[in-house]
Order: C-alpha cells, then sequence, then structure tokens
C-alpha cells in the first residue's frame, strides 16, 4: 500500500489543543504514514535570535536553553498522563538541547557562523518537535518512530540554507527506512548534503520537504494541515465573499504560492508534478473525523467559467531599474548584472526590459545589497541605477488567462476604474497569471476591484 505523507506547520503547534486535534487526525487515518512536522510556533525565530546575539554574549546561550527547556517541560507536562513516558521524553529532549547548545558554544568562541554551523542549529526547532510528537503520539498508542532526514538519508545539492533534493540520490535511502508498517515523524526543513553536512530547504521549506519526501516514496497523497479550509480566491481579509477553491493544477498553485498566497511554499508542487502525486489542503481546526480536503491540487488543468480563479498579492517584491540609451541594445549588459547578483545569492523574481531601461524584480531585503554591486560594476551603458520600494505585486491566476478574449480588458478595467497607477504589468510569461506591480497603498482597492470584476 502506498503511504500518505501528511504535514504539520507551527500553526498547528502553538498549544495543548492543538497537539491533542494532530493526535486525533492522525488516529483517523488509521493506517502507516509519514508526518512531516514544523518547529513549534515562533522557536525558529527564537533560534535566529540566538545566532545573532551569541556572537557577543555568552549568557544569551543559557537564556536561550533554558527558554527552550522549560517551554518543552511545558509541552511535556501538559501531554503525557505517565510520569515515566514524560521523564523519558524530557531526558531526551535534554539531551538534544546539550547538542544545540555546543553549537551556538562555538559560535561565541570564534565570533563568527560559519553557513554549515547556522544550518545545523536552526534545524533544532523541527528535531525537537519530531522528538517530542514521536513521544507523544507513542503516549497514545500510536506505533511511532522518528526518522531524522540524515539517517535516511535525504540527500541535497549541499547549497546552505537554500537547498534543492537530489530525488535520485536520495530515493533509496528514504524507502528503505520508511518502509516499516508504522507512523514515521520526520522533522521537516532540511536534508543532507553528499558530504554529511546539515542543509535548510528555505524558510518554510518543510512543505518541500515533505513533497520531497512524497516523492521518494511515491506517496498517495501529500496532505498538508493548515488553519484554513486552502486556496481562496482572495485573502478573506481583503474582500467580503471569497470563494474556496476545490481544484487547482499544479502550475495554479505554483503561481499562487510564488505570489504570496501564503497555503504553499512555492517550491512545493516541483517535486510532485512528475510523479503526479496530488497535494491536498485540509483545516484542521474545522476536522469532525473524516479526511476531507478543501483543495486539491493535482495534474488538472480546469478552465473555470470565470478563468479567473484567485487574486493575491505580495510585499516582498523592490524593483531596481538600470537606465540608459543603449541599455537594451549593448550585449553583455543583462548577463553580467544577473552573473554578478547570482554569485552575492540575489534571486532575481523577474526581468522585464525595454531600449532604455532594465528592471529587475527583487525582494525588498536584497535591493539595497543589489543596488551597491550594480554600482561598482560601473557598466557603462547604465546612466543611472535607480531602486523603487512600497511596491506590491498583485496577480490574478487561473487556467486559460492567456487564451480567452476579454480577460486581459477586465482586468485592466478594473484596475484603471479605481484610478489605481501601474508601475509595470507582465501577462504571457507565465500560461496561467498576469500581475500588476502598484504601490503598496492601492493593494486592496487593486484585489478588491480584480475580485469584484470576476467573482460578484
Amino acid at each position: 500500500m502506498q503511504k500518505i505523507v501528511a504535514k504539520f506547520g507551527g500553526s498547528n503547534l502553538k498549544k495543548k489543543e492543538d497537539i491533542l486535534k494532530l493526535v486525533k487526525v492522525i488516529k483517523a487515518y488509521n493506517r502507516p504514514m509519514v508526518i512531516v512536522v514544523s518547529a513549534f510556533y515562533g522557536i525558529t525565530d527564537y533560534l535566529v535570535k540566538a545566532i545573532k546575539e551569541v556572537k557577543n554574549n555568552q549568557d544569551k546561550i543559557s537564556d536561550l536553553t533554558t527558554f527552550l527547556i522549560s517551554f518543552k517541560e511545558e509541552v511535556i507536562k501538559d501531554n503525557f498522563d505517565d510520569k515515566t513516558r514524560a521523564k523519558d521524553a524530557f531526558t531526551q529532549v535534554e539531551q538534544r538541547i546539550k547538542e544545540l547548545e555546543r553549537y551556538l558554544t562555538g559560535i561565541y568562541y570564534i565570533g563568527d557562523t560559519p553557513e554549515f554551523v547556522e544550518d545545523v542549529i536552526l534545524s533544532y526547532g523541527e528535531r525537537l518537535s519530531s522528538l517530542i510528537l514521536t513521544a507523544i503520539l507513542q503516549s497514545h498508542g500510536i506505533n511511532s518512530k522518528e526518522a531524522l532526514p540524515e539517517d535516511m538519508p535525504l540527500i541535497t545539492d549541499g547549497e546552505f540554507g537554500n537547498a534543492t533534493v537530489n530525488y535520485q540520490a536520495s530515493s533509496e535511502g528514504v524507502k528503505k527506512r520508511l518502509k516499516e508498517d508504522k507512523v514515521f515523524v520526520v522533522p521537516g526543513f532540511y536534508g543532507v548534503s553528499n558530504k554529511g553536512k546539515i542543509t535548510l530547504l528555505g524558510r518554510g521549506g518543510s512543505d518541500y520537504s515533505a513533497a520531497a519526501i512524497a516523492r521518494c516514496i511515491n506517496a498517495e497523497s501529500l496532505d498538508v494541515w493548515k488553519d484554513v479550509d486552502g486556496f481562496m480566491s482572495a485573502d478573506p481579509k481583503l474582500v467580503e465573499k471569497p470563494v474556496l477553491i476545490n481544484k487547482l493544477s499544479y502550475t495554479e498553485a505554483a503561481e499562487l504560492s510564488y505570489f504570496g498566497a501564503g497555503i504553499l511554499h512555492p517550491r512545493t508542487v516541483e517535486p510532485l508534478r512528475k510523479e503526479k502525486i496530488p497535494v491536498r489542503i485540509l483545516n484542521i481546526d474545522t476536522f469532525n473525523g473524516i479526511i476531507s480536503p478543501g483543495t486539491i491540487v493535482g495534474e488538472h488543468e480546469i478552465i473555470s467559467e470565470n478563468i479567473i480563479k484567485s487574486v493575491t498579492y505580495s510585499n516582498d517584491f523592490g524593483i531596481l531599474t538600470l537606465k540608459g540609451a543603449g541599455v537594451g541594445m549593448k550585449k553583455g549588459v543583462l548577463a553580467k548584472t544577473t552573473g554578478a547578483l547570482d554569485a552575492a545569492g540575489i534571486n532575481i523574481k523577474s526581468v522585464i526590459t525595454s531600449q532604455i531601461a532594465i528592471n529587475l524584480l527583487l525582494s525588498v531585503d536584497d535591493l539595497k545589497k543589489a543596488y551597491q554591486i550594480i554600482e561598482e560594476l560601473q557598466l557603462p551603458t547604465v546612466t543611472e541605477i535607480q531602486p523603487v520600494e512600497h511596491l506590491t505585486t498583485v496577480a490574478a491566476v487561473g487556467e486559460g488567462i492567456l487564451e480567452k478574449p476579454g480577460v486581459a480588458g477586465r482586468l485592466f478595467t478594473a484596475i484603471a476604474n479605481k484610478q489605481i497607477n501601474v508601475r509595470m504589468i507582465a501577462s504571457g510569461a507565465s500560461p496561467v497569471s498576469t500581475y500588476f506591480v502598484v504601490n503598496s497603498k492601492f493593494k486592496d482597492a487593486g484585489i478588491q476591484a480584480i475580485h469584484s470584476e470576476f467573482f460578484d
């Protein structure tokens, strides 16, 4: 029998009631499966803060470890009736926290944080979750076992901070490690290089690691448990009557995630598409004993009557514009620019060019650094470099968006009728999306205008 991979995020792990819901869900599956877990809510942020602070202050190490021990002790007390089991679980947690403490002490003594050390430290949020949840499931009579990525191994390309899983190298070991008829609990967020170094899969990468494991074992499905029903036609905080989307194609889900929908990590569908493994989104807060997904993401490419299935947005965009009369004609300008940014580890989200300008869409956090890098290149054709902040991308997503006549006109008209100035428009780069770059103050009005046009 194919196993199901289920992923539970930090929002599912805030309080005692959340963990009890998780236990009920696992019992409802009533089958061997793989659970991939994130860190308990807020723990990764504590670890990030600790890495910065311990370089200059050794006391911050004990502050963190004391907090973690106290936090985990409280979780254990809340979820164990058997004192012997509780004591055993706490002893294992203390041992794992001592491992973490050694890495933090190393940072203090060298006064720096090597990339591989940072990745190891940040992985401990998930490692503590998987350890505790395994013990809790066992205490509820569920035949469960922890399985660490390094023991499989789940092999990556070795890039620290944002690694990619090597499925060919990983599959045999992952299948073998997870083949028993048990409920395996796996910490998400990281894998290991072929040299055995811990490598993170990007912030929020537990979805991606769950998808990678699902591919390696050819899972029946990847079930992602959230505190929402699934993908909606728009953010419920911004529109009055959002519609639940029951089915999405892999491409639609990837675009919505990329443009900020927040339901899935943008890379989640990447490992699953080739093997045609569906992603099912389920709401743990409304769980009533029946495994019933709100949204199913799969190979179906359904063109809806509205064409547009969802309108989403992301504030994590800035534009770096390279101006000059000949930038569109002079060979090598774009290549030198992208090469320099790539060497600095800066991801380019999109590029839109004209004869007199090259517009690079970047993460807001990378804008200042990118400006300095391009300025140092001293490209002769570039007469001005202009960074633009406080921008939002508003994206309309749906299969058939490029084929159906009149859709583009309706989008443009809806925006124009609200007197919203559009800085940039991109249509055609993706077969399922069109997006507008607007000043962030127009974000709400833009989303409401498009949603009203296609759904009201």
